[in-house]
């Protein structure tokens, strides 16, 4: 190594050489795995009361001391977590929400995205990258010889952080997802694979007059918690089945929310299609996913792509993609409408 390290930032007028920025990109994933660490011992929780020494938290937690230091070290250099005073650590913003329970705590899905049930399963998986890349068959399937859902049903334990980890990400996302459409003019609204029932809660709860219908596996609709801890099962049905055989018809508007990006083309087509079945002519289809934008600035899809590439057949997708599926499944995208999440809704109707 040379007097600097790679990725050291103390000198404000630094600007990084294009090896030392290629060396960072290199290397973050250790600073990845390292917040998913930290995560896992629960140091945000433990610091909620106020700072604490390193020999305290390793105490706690049964952790080596001077590598519990180090790990510390290096996320309070990404703004999680704050040495102040030395080898004490206290809560940043970043911090805040991984602790359990608080108002936008990502520390169920930190823990889904980290390593799910600690089994290995998901991270092993993203370590193929390589091997999608070449074969177009996802890092999961090889390592595991099955596919992701069907690991899953296998392993109840890991299907259940699944369940926690989406639900966590919707949580932030669906009151903001919400305020960007009048779903207020629909009198009916089928959520697709609706899980909980957490999108379809936040609708019912912004728009009095509207009504629903949670569509999901039957055995994850058994407990729509959401609409029942909201009160709202007297202005919502539920029904169980395969979205890719048959979706109740009857509404104004079909919602298919984090769905599209987990298949691949051929999957979405006959999904859009079963939806374009059941759906009348003056129905709308609303997509809600991420829409990947041209050029080279970051977006969050970008990066959620390579994890569909890793553990499913699916992509995130632009919008001409989205405008080709839409076509070939007998539906017109009318319009796209940005979110303040990183989610967009994509807009169709039944072409004519």
């Amino acid at each position: 190594m040379t007097k600097r390290d790679v990725g050291d930032t103390s000198s404000p007028t630094h600007q990084l050489s294009p090896q030392e920025g290629v060396f960072n990109l290199a290397l973050a994933y250790l600073a990845s795995r390292g917040l998913h660490v930290a995560t896992e011992l629960g140091i945000a929780d433990l610091l909620k009361d106020g700072p604490k020494s390193t020999e305290e938290l390793a105490r706690t937690t049964g952790a080596h001391q001077q590598s519990l230091y180090r790990l510390l070290r290096m996320l309070a250099a990404h703004g999680v977590f704050a040495e102040d005073p030395p080898e004490h650590f206290r809560l940043t913003p970043m911090a805040a929400v991984l602790q359990v329970g608080v108002a936008g705590s990502v520390y169920d899905s930190v823990r889904m995205i980290g390593d799910m049930a600690g089994d290995g399963s998901w991270w092993t998986a993203v370590g193929h990258l390589r091997h999608s890349v070449m074969t177009g068959e996802p890092g999961f399937n090889y390592v595991h010889g099955t596919g992701f859902f069907d690991y899953l049903g296998k392993h109840p334990e890991a299907d259940t952080w699944f369940d926690r980890g989406l639900a966590n990400f919707a949580t932030a996302e669906n009151p903001a997802i919400v305020s960007c459409y009048d779903f207020g003019q629909f009198r009916r609204i089928v959520d697709v694979g609706g899980g909980q029932g957490g999108f379809l809660t936040e609708v019912l709860k912004a728009f009095p007059s509207v009504t629903g219908m949670l569509y999901d596996r039957p055995q994850v609709v058994q407990e729509p918690a959401y609409l029942k801890a909201a009160g709202l099962m007297t202005r919502c049905d539920v029904a169980g089945g395969d979205f890719f055989q048959s979706i109740p018809k009857g509404g104004d508007v079909y919602v298919l929310k984090r769905i599209l990006h987990d298949w691949n083309d051929e999957q979405c087509v006959q999904i859009l299609r079963v939806c374009r079945e059941a759906m009348e002519a003056n129905a709308r289809l609303l997509v809600v996913d991420a829409v990947v934008p041209p050029g080279n600035d970051p977006h969050p899809g970008k990066i959620m792509d390579m994890l569909m590439m890793v553990l499913l057949e699916g992509q995130e997708r632009t919008e001409q993609e989205f405008a080709t599926l839409y076509q070939r499944a007998g539906l017109k995208l009318t319009r796209v409408i940005p979110t303040p999440s990183v989610l967009s809704i994509v807009e169709g109707t039944p072409a004519q």
